[in-house]
């Protein structure tokens, strides 16, 4: 903690007609009531108080005097004055009627308030993740002192081009590398100019709604779909057009009856969210032909299809894309770990520039250092093999968890196949309140989500999401017991009476 004398002391400009003394004297007396003069803080030496304040030492004296005769301060010869541990009660006329603190009121814009409603938790969630929390890595498996060593290794070789301004597009050796294995798992032919880095796919979305979209252009969203992309098309004005999904994806004929001139689409294809589904290649196909047939664009939102347990991999919407109407974007944070906040996208060659131009204009740039650990972690082959490791290991995770829930859970809730990705859809009962239940799971200790968080215009089927990527088996057993008592208490009505448990292996 750096010391008072270490630090230029801020003042209040000081009022007419009252004298320096006073005026000192009243600011000081203010900092050590309202915290910004901590108990046990040293003031700076006089001489350097009265030249920082542009005051004469006698002035300042005069103030420290009065200030410790009030049991403000504490003198101690050869040592400084410090701020008292023991502060004399404040009197009701402390503070000038100038100084007096009021609690300002204002105004929201329309798409403040619509900001300001966001889904994410502001002040982060709790370190350590609770089953069955979801969009969690396991990072108690990921290499952090590798990562470490080739930050130190960066850190230690850095040139000076390293500490100057970057490129708006990001790093290009990261760009090069991204482009080279999205070729080589995604078939998606691109070059490193037309990927981008951004800070994540949030800020990405937010980027396009801003560069494809005029207010009250209507936008496809996947009903029910991510309320994060939600909330960023409605802010940008766009009226959000809910199109719903069944076992296929997104049902491309009834959003071209619903909204044929729409702008723009967006769409989780390799794992629908939250569903799970992924797009069929009749209607990725069918997709194409409307944004080419009405001018529109498609954002491909590819959060975690790397995961793929049963099957081959599956190719990319973009990868089928001929005539740059598609979007890819991709993140890091759940392939690695969640504060690396690091994502990309790769866009059409008519977009690149405004894409740059845009994010160099909104947030110039991202930060380049770790840019350059995480080319260099991809480079050298450990990227690959991590994926390649913890596909194994939630593989195994994802089995466990469809084991348990049909042992302890029989009746009581049903669960989709597990075939990509860190998270799970699981189904109530139909009359079940799916956001009552995820309430007391919290209050059990476990972490879930409804989905009817994530309805857009219709009903979401009764469930909830459930992680298992982070949890071991004794995890999930432990928490999958006192899950299956909230279920319990949850479908039993006061009076005691069995509310319907007829669970639907799948609702669409």
């Amino acid at each position: 903690m750096r010391r008072a004398e270490d630090l230029e002391f801020a003042l209040a400009p000081r009022m007419p007609g009252v004298s320096r003394q006073s005026w000192l004297y009243g600011e000081i007396r203010t900092a050590v009531h309202c915290g910004r003069l901590a108990p046990g803080a040293r003031l700076p030496p006089s001489r350097d108080f009265a030249r920082q304040l542009g005051v004469s030492r006698g002035t300042v004296l005069a103030a420290l005097v009065q200030l410790i005769a009030e049991g403000y301060l504490v003198g101690a010869v050869g040592k400084g004055t410090f701020v008292s541990t023991r502060l004399p009660a404040r009197p009701g006329s402390a503070v000038a009627p100038s100084l007096a603190v009021h609690k300002a009121e204002g105004r929201l814009s329309r798409r403040g308030v619509l900001l300001a409603e966001s889904p994410f938790a502001i002040g982060g969630r709790p370190q350590a993740p609770r089953p069955f929390r979801p969009n969690q890595p396991d990072l108690s498996a990921f290499p952090f002192a590798l990562w470490n060593r080739i930050a130190a290794r960066r850190t230690r070789l850095s040139q000076r081009a390293m500490l100057a301004e970057g490129d708006a597009r990001g790093y290009r050796p990261l760009r090069r590398a991204i482009a080279e294995h999205l070729r080589y798992s995604m078939r998606i032919d691109c070059s490193d100019d037309q990927v981008l880095i951004v800070g994540s796919v949030q800020q990405a979305l937010d980027l396009c709604a801003r560069l494809l979209l005029d207010p009250q252009d209507e936008v496809w969203m996947e009903d029910p779909g991510y309320p994060g992309a939600l909330r960023i098309f409605q802010a940008a004005g766009a009226k959000v057009v809910g199109v719903p999904v069944d076992r296929n994806g997104i049902d491309v004929e009834t959003g071209l009856r619903r909204a044929p001139g729409a702008r723009l689409a967006y769409v989780t294809a390799g794992r629908q969210s939250p569903l799970g589904v992924p797009l069929t290649l009749e209607r990725r196909l069918a997709l194409l032909r409307w944004a080419e047939q009405a001018g529109a664009c498609v954002i491909e939102d590819d959060y975690d299809s790397e995961y793929r347990y049963l099957g081959s991999p599956l190719a990319a919407l973009k990868s089928l894309d001929t005539r740059g109407r598609v979007i890819y974007a991709g993140s890091f944070s759940k392939l690695l770990f969640p504060s690396l906040r690091l994502a990309y996208v790769v866009v059409p060659d008519w977009l690149g520039d405004p894409f740059a131009a845009a994010l160099s204009l909104t947030a110039r740039h991202m930060s380049l250092l770790p840019q350059a650990v995480l080319h260099e972690f991809m480079a050298e082959g450990h990227y690959g093999r991590h994926i390649r490791r913890m596909r194994l290991t939630y593989g195994e995770r994802a089995a466990a968890l469809e084991d348990v829930i049909a042992r302890r859970m029989d009746g009581l809730l049903s669960i989709l196949p597990i075939t990509t990705g860190i998270d799970a859809t699981a189904f109530l009962p139909a009359a079940a309140d799916d956001a009552s239940v995820a309430r007391q799971a919290i209050a059990a200790g476990l972490e879930t989500r409804p989905l009817s968080a994530y309805a857009i215009e219709a009903a979401a089927p009764s469930g909830l999401v459930l992680g298992f990527a982070a949890f071991d088996r004794p995890q999930m057993e432990a928490g999958a017991a006192t899950l299956a008592k909230v279920l319990e208490a949850a479908l039993t009505s006061k009076r005691g009476r069995k509310k319907s448990r007829e669970v639907r292996s799948c609702p669409f």
